[in-house]
């Protein structure tokens, strides 16, 4: 009888431990689960801490990159007005005003150029048509509705047709000769800023190096202080005059090509205006 209690309690005891094997298994698996979803929420987290870190610290450095923009703008500015004030007003101020007036005539000049360019091409094959179909009044109609020197030569050739083709030729060569001064009206002015403000600046140089001179014999002694005033006098004007010439140098050289393009053109569209009228004298 014992031993049938015996045997009855292993066998419970091995079928309660059956049981719960699987439920304790079960159960270390959700924790696991619930710890790897902790785990990941944490990652996520800091994930989302070193993004914003990283944002924060981005916007910090472009914000830095501005301020240091704009003090190292206004630095700039700064020390261009001190070394203007140090080089001296007598010296600096006119040769900042002769820069001022060639930049006015040479911006004046590139203007006038490019409003007085026109397709020479299309306008001559305009004139020509007008003048087959309509004669000589409807071709000056469309001279008079067209601007620059091309269109006033045609004109001028075009008026004077009843004379003859002598006459035409005479006027367009005398009226290219007066456009060709209009296009280069100004350009001595500017010629004589550019000569004249590198003249500016080694004036400017030769009166900084006079006041070193007088500095050193009033002193009785040479020191680099006593020299250092009227030195500085004299490279601030000499660099300023330089710069001032090579600017001007440039925008002239540039309104000097334009206008030999267009001179080209005149000489040019003359000849074809003469080829025209000849043709046309012909009819």
């Amino acid at each position: 009888m014992k031993k049938l209690f015996l045997i009855l309690a292993v066998v419970a005891m091995t079928i309660g431990t059956a049981v719960a094997a699987p439920k304790a298994k079960k159960a270390r698996g959700a924790k696991a689960q619930v710890e790897v979803v902790d785990k990941a929420a944490e990652a996520a987290k800091a994930a989302e801490a070193a993004k914003a870190d990283s944002l924060a610290a981005v916007a910090k450095a472009e914000a830095e990159k501005a301020e240091t923009e704009v003090a190292g703008g206004e630095s700039m500015h700064q020390v261009l007005m001190q070394k203007f004030l140090e080089g001296g007003w007598g010296w600096m101020l006119p040769i900042l005003i002769v820069l001022i007036l060639g930049l006015a005539i040479a911006i004046e000049r590139i203007l006038f150029l490019s409003l007085s360019t026109i397709p020479t091409k299309e306008f001559i094959e305009d004139v020509e048509k007008a003048l087959n179909e309509g004669g000589i009044e409807a071709a000056k109609e469309v001279c008079r509705k067209k601007r620059g020197p091309i269109a006033s030569i045609f004109y001028q050739g075009l008026d004077r047709y009843h004379l003859g083709l002598d006459a035409v030729e005479k006027a367009v060569v005398s009226y290219g000769s007066v456009q060709t001064g209009q296009l280069e009206s100004g350009l001595g002015w500017l010629s004589l800023f550019i000569s004249l403000s590198p003249s500016l600046g080694f004036m400017g140089t030769v009166v900084g190096l006079v006041q070193s001179f007088d500095a050193i014999q009033a002193a009785g002694d040479i020191s680099p202080a006593l020299v250092a005033g009227g030195m500085k006098v004299a490279l601030l004007t000499t660099l300023l005059g330089l710069i001032a010439a090579m600017v001007l140098q440039v925008f002239y050289n540039f309104v000097i090509v334009k206008i030999d393009g267009m001179v080209n053109e005149m000489e040019d569209a003359s000849i074809t205006l003469t080829d025209i009228l000849t043709a046309y004298n012909k009819k």
